[in-house]
């Protein structure tokens, strides 16, 4: 009768463990699963909609990956697991790559804009470098907005911004070749020509300057 009992208690505890071993391998097989499904669904999201989200995708990405870790690593057996996580990984951060290259394009194109307003005013148009707008009568007022913006900003311009600053500054000038055929007038001209060398070694002096911050801050 003793030995019967210990063989009851002995298949009983067996059964416990075969139940416990199952019951973990369905919260790790729910979670990886759902981790799956998590990266599957948001590498879908348009790009626009998930920058204007990320640090709520990252967030959740975060959470549904160590829910999934922590149940993968109470498994002795977890290699299939593993390998649903990394895959997934690899997805998520290419798309998380993909992102994050939108969102520096965007904030470039939005600082770039920035920068052009303050430098052309209200009447600029975005994406316009023909500066049509421009004539006889405002061209100087134009070139004392752009050099006077820069003057009071140069110590905060990055190095993209000089460039952007001098291909503005070149379109400006392409457009005056057109204005002076219009009739400007002598004084304006000379106003101008003061203006133009007031920036030249401003221009000069300070991209060089940006350039060699960059250049530091990467070897950092």
């Amino acid at each position: 009768m003793k030995n019967l009992n210990q063989i009851i208690v002995g298949i009983l505890g067996c059964t416990l463990i075969l139940a416990s071993c199952s019951d973990e391998k369905t919260k790790a097989e729910q979670m990886s699963d759902n981790f799956v499904k998590y990266v599957d669904s948001v590498s879908s999201v348009q790009k626009e909609n998930a920058i204007e989200n990320w640090n709520e995708i990252e967030s959740e990405y975060e959470e549904a990956k160590q829910n999934a870790n922590r149940e993968i690593d109470q498994l002795d057996d977890r290699m299939e697991y593993e390998e649903k996580i990394n895959t997934a990984n690899a997805k998520y951060e290419q798309f998380k790559s993909d992102v994050l290259a939108e969102k520096e394009k965007l904030d470039y194109e939005s600082q770039k804009n920035r920068v052009r307003v303050a430098l052309l005013g209200s009447n600029y148009v975005e994406d316009d470098m023909k500066f049509e707008w421009i004539n006889k009568d405002n061209i100087l007022s134009v070139y004392e907005n752009f050099v006077n913006t820069v003057e009071e900003n140069k110590d905060s311009y990055s190095r993209e911004d000089w460039d952007e600053i001098k291909l503005i500054y070149e379109a400006i000038d392409s457009r005056k070749n057109t204005v002076e055929n219009e009739g400007l007038t002598s004084e304006d001209n000379r106003k101008i020509a003061g203006l133009k060398l007031k920036f030249a070694p401003m221009y000069t002096v300070n991209r060089m300057g940006a350039k060699s911050e960059e250049n530091a801050e990467a070897k950092q």
